[in-house]
């Protein structure tokens, strides 16, 4: 079996498919009622565990998520390590206080080494608190480097989760200490800020990898259409992410991603139809 694909971050070498944890820890991008199914379904360390062993076969080996939402997913990273042998490389992207006074930065330098303690090796600040410091008229992100030098004092490498395409072109520019990106791209534009077209140059522009998300605009579009996409429309450095709400899911996610990687049609079973006999469906009729 082969293992997927990698890629260098920071001096630490990650596979370019990276774990999504929204279908983990109910953040459908759908509904309440999607996100309470997802919780339901996921609502013990041992419930996530096939999932991460279904990508773990395949060399699948980075997960990102916001770590400190979740013990659970944490716990059952750490038994599934221990259970396989084989370490799962978490990608933390917390939510940090990024006010401007000695309580803001306590509070963000307490939640930065939390990230840490529970075995992280990338801190990417969530967009919703980086995009705070961001000034467009100065084209800067004020302050970032206060915050990127908690993360590398606690033992982490550093990013920005950049919803907002303008992070990657300022930090760019600015040469800020971050060593990757989030950024959303997907096929149908779903949650980004400008074109696919612009935001597709800044992803194959940025001086160092991006870690791409929404890949299938939260189910918006099926694995095959987002997927083949994706793989296709970034450079060999930067990573999708995918998430999957089994592991079922997780193994028809992978064999797309491998064949758009290796530009053959994937090998899938078909879908069901109450006739599945149908000629268009490839079958006898």
């Amino acid at each position: 079996m082969k293992a997927f694909p990698r890629t260098m971050v920071g001096g630490i070498s990650l596979s370019r498919m990276i774990i999504g944890s929204n279908w983990l820890l109910g953040y459908s991008h759908t509904s309440l009622s999607a996100d309470e199914m997802i919780k339901r379904r996921y609502d013990s360390a041992e419930k996530f565990k096939p999932v991460l062993e279904a990508y773990l076969s395949h060399g699948v080996d980075t997960i990102m998520a916001p770590f400190g939402n979740s013990p659970e997913l944490v716990r059952a990273v750490k038994d599934t390590e221990q259970k396989t042998g084989h370490e799962i490389i978490m990608v933390d992207t917390p939510i940090i206080n990024v006010d401007n006074t000695p309580e803001g930065r306590k509070e963000a330098q307490a939640t930065i080494q939390a990230c840490a303690d529970r075995g992280s090796k990338f801190c990417l600040i969530h967009h919703s608190s980086a995009e705070q410091l961001v000034n467009k008229n100065l084209a800067q992100i004020t302050r970032l480097e206060d915050y990127t030098k908690m993360i590398r004092d606690a033992g982490l490498i550093p990013g920005l989760s950049a919803h907002m395409p303008e992070l990657i072109v300022y930090s760019d520019q600015n040469g800020y200490d971050v060593e990757t990106y989030i950024q959303i791209y997907n096929c149908m534009g779903f949650l980004m800020q400008v074109e696919i077209e612009t935001v597709g140059s800044i992803i194959n522009n940025a001086k160092k990898p991006v870690m791409t998300i929404k890949s299938m605009a939260a189910g918006r579009c099926s694995p095959y259409v987002g997927l083949t996409f994706s793989w296709n429309a970034i450079r060999p450095i930067d990573m999708v992410t995918v998430g999957a709400f089994s592991a079922e899911e997780a193994e028809e996610d992978i064999e797309i991603s491998m064949a758009a990687l290796e530009h053959r049609f994937p090998d899938l079973e078909k879908r069901s139809s109450p006739n599945n006999s149908q000629a268009a469906f490839g079958g006898d009729k």
